[in-house]
């Protein structure tokens, strides 16, 4: 287990150095804020934590020699990592350390400036449920097709853009499975039940075509002379395969579980809310 430990297995670039910086903002909006929710603090930090775990530790370092870690990154970037960045709510609290002569231009040139307008017609309609999903799965499957996967291992720049295609349209997808992270839900909780029911397919498809395949599919692994631990080519595929298939699927199971529920016990979002209400401040 010595190897964990060698330092090039754990390199620090500047997707660490951001990842740092977006947790002290994070940390710092915080501060600022009359009152901060403990469990989203601890999702936020958990989602960056994954992602510096994903892309700084010998999980990236082995990713090109095991086909099964490179898995096991790709399950971290979209199925445990945007979630729980998604349940800390971090772009109002990141916000919040910059002043407001600084934050104000800003979030007007955002948000109404005729600049990015054509931008924020293009994410709006991203950012909604079809366009999200589709984006999600194309870019989930299409990675995976051996041309383009095996150029991902042989060429850096291409490998860091699938790594933010793969967050950013998790982010999306997640946005609408998570309640209350995005403001008004544009899903019911049935409707959250099929779309999180269509993701969760989405990564099976993956999972069945590499596990239940006769050879390996990818040449930049079939072609290693060794792997680490003694794995055959197929027999390193087909534990990839089990990676997506149960590990990924956890996730997904959860959202659809508290989908389910909120959906079949209606009144439980209403205790929630008049719970919350009541436990206003009354002004005097």
């Amino acid at each position: 287990m010595s190897f964990l430990w060698r330092s090039e297995n754990w390199p620090v670039g500047w997707l660490l150095y951001a990842l740092v910086a977006g947790a002290l903002l994070y940390e710092l909006g915080g501060r600022r804020s009359v009152k901060t929710n403990r469990w989203r603090s601890a999702a936020f930090y958990g989602g960056i934590a994954t992602l510096a775990l994903a892309i700084a530790s010998p999980i990236d370092a082995y990713s090109d020699r095991l086909f099964w870690v490179h898995m096991t990154q790709h399950v971290l970037l979209t199925m445990v990592a945007p979630p729980l960045v998604l349940l800390g709510r971090p772009w109002p609290r990141m916000l919040k350390p910059f002043a407001p002569s600084v934050r104000r231009p800003v979030a007007r040139a955002v948000l109404v400036g005729p600049t990015l307008g054509p931008l924020r017609r293009i994410g709006r309609w991203l950012a909604a449920p079809l366009p999200s999903f589709v984006a999600f799965s194309v870019v989930l499957l299409g990675w995976h097709i051996p041309a383009l996967y095996d150029l991902t291992l042989r060429n850096v720049f291409v490998h860091d853009l699938e790594h933010a295609l793969f967050v950013s349209t998790a982010l999306l997808l997640w946005a609408h499975l998570l309640p209350g992270v995005t403001g008004r839900p544009q899903l019911s909780d049935g409707q959250r039940v099929a779309y999180g029911t269509a993701a969760l397919l989405v990564s099976w498809v993956l999972a069945v075509v590499l596990g239940f395949a006769p050879a390996p599919i990818y040449d930049a692994y079939a072609s290693l002379a060794s792997r680490p631990g003694g794995l055959s080519a197929l027999a390193d595929q087909q534990l990839a395969a089990g990676i997506m298939w149960v590990p990924a699927s956890m996730p997904f199971l959860i959202a659809i579980f508290v989908a389910a529920y909120r959906w079949l016990d209606p009144s439980s979002g209403r205790r929630r809310a008049v719970t919350a209400r009541d436990l206003r401040p009354r002004e005097t």
